[in-house]
């Protein structure tokens, strides 16, 4: 791969900084600038010395992950790093290009990675073909995130065929898998964070996407 993406660092914990920095040294795709022990100090950085792709803890002191990505150059994307699940919606609102839990196994990081040099090669040929480029556009979210075992786990909601809500967790019927996703959280829950516009609840156990209905 000839493209590298300049990348930086961003955790209140020293080993989770030094674990994602050797991370992005082993990969060849991209270019480690720095690494920042707070959001104030990558704030203050970054604006003068930008980078294209940022690897972000969420809960720091000070200035959290969240708004400091609120804050950065339409440029710059966001791969989260955290401890927490609560945050993948907010995540996404703010157009982060992937969400990891800790621990992070190194096959999560490249795969994430991968994701980001995807999303920046097709700005690329976007530029080239004098396409105007969208690097940050305030979209509908387009998936959702779902706990499945011990790892967070995206499904578009175009693949959703329906939701089936049990007593513990809820199954999720999609168009690309012969068996259900299983995820441990309520069909309410779920329901919060999928579009009104394309999924109905027909009844107390199931919601339904109407345009996958033949």
């Amino acid at each position: 791969m000839n493209r590298k993406l300049r990348c930086a660092v961003i955790d209140d914990e020293p080993l989770a900084v030094e674990l994602m920095e050797s991370y992005v040294r082993r990969t060849p795709f991209l270019q480690f600038e720095g690494s920042f022990g707070s959001g104030t100090a990558a704030f203050e950085s970054l604006h003068e010395h930008p980078v294209e792709l940022l690897y972000c803890d969420i809960q720091m002191p000070e200035l959290n992950g969240m708004d400091l990505t609120r804050m950065l150059p339409p440029a710059t994307r966001v791969i989260f790093t955290t401890a927490f699940d609560r945050y993948a919606v907010e995540g996404f609102r703010v157009n982060a290009l992937d969400y990891l839990l800790k621990p992070i196994s190194y096959a999560d990081f490249l795969a994430a990675s991968q994701k980001a040099l995807a999303w920046f090669e097709m700005q690329d040929r976007a530029q080239a073909a004098d396409t105007a480029p969208q690097p940050a556009p305030a979209a509908a979210p387009r998936s959702i995130f779902v706990r499945t075992e011990y790892r967070l786990r995206q499904i578009d909601f175009d693949r959703i065929l329906y939701i089936e809500g049990l007593k513990d967790y809820v199954k999720i019927h999609t168009d690309e898998e012969p068996h259900p996703v299983l995820s441990l959280t309520s069909l309410k829950t779920l329901e919060e964070q999928l579009p009104a516009d394309r999924f109905i609840r027909v009844h107390r156990s199931y919601i339904v996407q109407p345009s996958k209905i033949r």
